[in-house]
């Protein structure tokens, strides 16, 4: 990165958090797994908070039905990588930051290689089980700390959005299916406290309802490209309603955690 000093188009985060803490901002180098209807919103707000590095990592293309909520998907871009079209952006918006898109889907695999250059934030904004778990394991045992998103889908109300220890989520099963996998792992110790913070809502879920065009066959994936045997549509048993103003709302404060977080050491 170039010598730093405060640019203008920092001035109104600047006058909030001081030019010693955009300095510092400046210097981070945060990694965000997931790029859907969370994560575009924790990439783009940190962007414009001028985090001076960020490793974007999604393994998916854009799908139409990821227009109602994710920040890349819109007419020209389905079928493209989510993690180039979100790194373009995002390189637009801070031009002297270094934006590095990875097309990758965390696992145990791959995880050696996402870390090999120490972050020192992670946002994780996956939804595979799995994977959120294996990652959440391997920030506790670097020692880097991490925000998490639990459950957005099926969510109607932003104001029950609320910021917890893991332990202490509540009224959220992709919570507590993580805190159990965890648990049974002996990743969580006998008080029950994780150090993860986590958002989520205790908000009841919201059914999903059916749709005309689902037909007697049900849904059927829109998707451009059928290459992603990983994660595709069609291989989820329930297909859950959104709305960009909870993700939305979700990707922000998993931002403001990681802002806060590294201005206020």
């Amino acid at each position: 990165m170039k010598e730093w000093s405060l640019h203008r188009r920092w001035d109104r985060a600047g006058r909030l958090l001081g030019e010693q803490a955009m300095h510092t901002l400046y210097g981070a180098h945060v990694v965000i797994f997931g790029l859907g209807g969370v994560g575009s919103f924790t990439a783009e707000s940190l962007a414009r908070t001028g985090i001076g590095r960020l490793t974007l990592v999604d393994f998916d293309r854009v799908c139409g039905t990821n227009v109602n909520r994710q920040l890349h998907a819109m007419k020209g871009t389905f079928g493209k990588f989510k993690a180039d079209l979100m790194a373009e952006r995002c390189s637009l918006i801070n031009p002297e930051g270094t934006i590095i898109g990875r097309r990758a889907f965390y696992h145990a695999e791959t995880s050696d290689d996402l870390f090999s250059d120490a972050p020192d934030f992670v946002v994780d904004a996956i939804d595979n089980v799995t994977a959120k778990v294996h990652l959440l394991k391997s920030c506790l045992e670097r020692n880097i700390p991490v925000v998490s998103s639990m459950g957005a889908a099926g969510k109607l109300d932003p104001t029950k959005i609320q910021l917890a220890d893991l332990s202490a989520t509540h009224n959220d099963p992709l919570a507590r299916a993580v805190r159990k996998i965890m648990r049974s792992q002996g990743a969580i110790g006998s008080d029950g406290h994780t150090g993860i913070r986590c958002v989520f809502s205790p908000e009841a879920r919201h059914e999903p309802q059916s749709l005309s065009y689902d037909g007697t066959a049900g849904f059927r994936c829109i998707c451009p490209t059928k290459e992603n045997d990983l994660h595709s549509c069609e291989s989820r048993n329930l297909i859950e309603g959104t709305v960009s103003y909870v993700t939305g709302v979700f990707g922000m404060m998993a931002a403001s955690v990681v802002v806060r977080s590294l201005t206020e050491k």
